[in-house]
């Protein structure tokens, strides 16, 4: 499908659109560490993947209202709502306000024992506590699958037929609307592995209880104490619910095809994980005490992309193998209708050259805290390193995935310059000193090289790309954070103001690239990129513009949700979230900001 196929939104279209389908920020997380879903402010449960992140959708209402399946609690009456989680916690709860009460709803999805790296606690299991703690309330509760129709019974049937089947169990009447009192409470827990797991309204509070406990003993291991600790400790939350804790993947958003622009074709599945996302997400976690979740995630990934002897993918399943292929499906309209709905992401077959930068430098973190490498694993490291020394000027798709013809990026140079660096500093530290000389002059030749050819006098800056001046883009920002340059270097300086002054979306936000200036093969535009902005704030601090960088920072954390969550894009225009939501990219950015600022400030006193 493609946008030139599909009709134009009129006024009339997308009013009835936006009445459809929520804001996509009106959503809370939650999740027990193999999946994870989206509850609404209404308690529409409006995405989950069962059993696993990237299962397919049983609950998917937000890809299309009327066929994409939720679980509804409608009340009658309804006047207002109000969400927010229990402290230091992932359980989460809804308010719902009619003219005659109010309904609490505690919802989590259950754990059994304490939150540790490659455990799963996960009892599998979606746990609602409905309690009246005001006059009287009318609610139901109503299922839909996936076909829209309403579920009766105990047993949902999971998408794509076959044996497997979800259970709901309940305290009460599925098939009735109750009038519930101050104090009455009703119990619903849909499981979805081994026995039904059906549970009264004391049992269901203590499983809650016990889960909100697990969360709590978590949040404490969390060791910024800084300023903007709130914001910090939900954003390490929330990466904790993006995180397979059996295999210490971490997926860069448990959603898809949440679009970049209202309408438009932009529309990716991210229920994967990116290499190029692992190093700095281990780098992040780090910083804030959680080194448990940083070592698992390392060792995925240097498990995931030693495998083979060829040249290493972009992104991996949770299980560390090669997604399958992406498809387009036909029968969801899409959020407000912006189709196509994908599953599976084609850019795990793209050439992008930064990989191999990103791999060595989680080696060299891996190695710097504490771990060890032998003969083999530095064998398959250096062919990496080769890899990146034949192909490091060869056109690729770059850090953005585009779907045009590949380019000389200044990034995925820039990584390859990263990669023999980490080599050398790898050699250098298990004691193989003779290879620490030719990655180090390796390293230093291609810098030289690199910051001559993307630097542009026409321009006054870095550009996109080797040798073509007259363009920019966001990822430019981020060679300071990987050591390629330092963010004091005037050079440096010029490029981060030309970026912020021709890449600008007003309020703080930043676009990626300009589609017109840099075409990437598809149509439409997009919204602004909320890591790009976190970056600039890097950029600012570390450059000695404190200030301008903690009014920026604030600026942007201010754009958080009701409870703490940032998605992948902001529309400059309205505000509106845009892309997949929660995006781990987001909250990394916060935490990196938020450390880099205090430590910062700090070191001023």
């Amino acid at each position: 499908m493609t946008t030139m196929n599909r009709p134009v939104q009129t006024d009339d279209v997308r009013r009835d659109l936006a009445d459809r389908y929520p804001p996509i920020a009106d959503h809370a997380l939650v999740g027990d560490g193999e999946t994870a879903a989206l509850v609404g402010l209404d308690a529409r449960v409006a995405w989950a993947c069962l059993p696993r992140f990237d299962s397919p959708a049983v609950f998917a209402s937000l890809l299309d209202a009327d066929r994409g399946g939720r679980w509804d609690l409608p009340v009658q009456d309804l006047r207002s709502s109000h969400q927010h989680y229990l402290p230091s916690s992932a359980v989460l709860v809804t308010e719902l306000t009619t003219g005659t009460g109010t309904l609490r709803v505690t919802d989590a999805l259950l754990l059994d024992g304490a939150l540790e790296p490659r455990r799963s606690v996960a009892t599998h299991a979606f746990g609602r506590l409905l309690e009246v703690t005001s006059g009287t309330v009318s609610v139901r509760s109503l299922l839909r699958g996936r076909d829209g129709a309403p579920v009766e019974g105990a047993v949902v049937p999971l998408p794509g037929g076959g044996e497997r089947r979800l259970h709901l169990s309940s305290s009460r009447d599925t098939g009735a609307e109750h009038d519930l009192g101050v104090g009455e409470r009703w119990a619903l827990t849909l499981s979805w592995r081994g026995e039904p797991l059906d549970l009264g309204a004391d049992a269901l509070a203590d499983a809650l209880a016990r889960t909100d406990e697990a969360w709590r003993r978590w949040s404490a291991g969390v060791s910024y104490r800084g300023r903007y600790a709130d914001l910090v400790l939900r954003s390490a939350i929330t990466l904790k619910l993006c995180d397979h804790h059996t295999s210490g993947a971490v997926v860069a958003a448990p959603t898809s095809s949440l679009p970049e622009a209202i309408g438009g074709e932009r529309n990716w599945d991210y229920r994967f994980t990116w290499v190029r996302d692992a190093a700095y997400t281990v780098y992040a976690l780090r910083r804030i005490g959680m080194v448990e979740e940083s070592d698992a995630f390392l060792d995925w990934v240097l498990q995931a992309c030693t495998r083979e002897d060829g040249r290493p993918d972009v992104l991996y399943t949770l299980d560390g193998t090669f997604p399958a292929a992406e498809v387009e499906d036909e029968g969801f309209e899409g959020y407000r209708g912006s189709a196509p709905v994908r599953w599976g992401n084609g850019a795990s077959g793209q050439l992008q050259h930064d990989v191999y930068g990103e791999i060595l430098d989680c080696a060299y973190q891996y190695v710097r805290h504490g771990g060890t490498l032998d003969d083999g694993q530095w064998e398959h490291l250096e062919r990496l390193g080769g890899l990146a020394e034949r192909h490091h000027l060869t056109p690729d798709q770059g850090i953005w995935e585009i779907r045009d013809t590949g380019r000389p990026f200044t990034y995925s140079v820039a990584m390859c310059q990263v990669a023999f660096d980490r080599l050398a500093r790898l050699a250098e530290v298990t004691g193989r000193p003779g290879r620490a000389e030719h990655w180090r002059t390796l390293a230093d030749e291609v810098r030289t090289e690199l910051l001559d050819r993307a630097w542009s006098e026409e321009d006054g800056c870095f550009t996109e790309h080797l040798d073509q001046p007259g363009t920019l883009d966001a990822s430019l920002l981020a060679l300071p954070l990987r050591r390629v340059v330092d963010a004091a270097d005037p050079r440096m300086v010029a490029t981060v103001d030309a970026v912020a002054r021709e890449l600008s979306a007003g309020g703080g936000l930043l676009f990626r690239y300009l589609h017109a200036d840099s075409p990437d093969g598809l149509q439409g535009d997009e919204g602004a990129f909320l890591l790009c902005s976190f970056w600039w704030v890097d950029n600012l601090v570390q450059s000695g513009r404190l200030r301008e960088g903690r009014e920026l920072f604030e600026s942007l954390v201010a754009r958080v949700n009701h409870v703490g969550l940032l998605a992948e894009e902001v529309d400059p225009t309205s505000g509106e979230f845009l892309g997949n939501f929660p995006q781990a990219f987001s909250h990394i950015g916060l935490i990196s900001s938020a450390v880099l600022l205090a430590r910062t400030e700090e070191a001023g006193t």
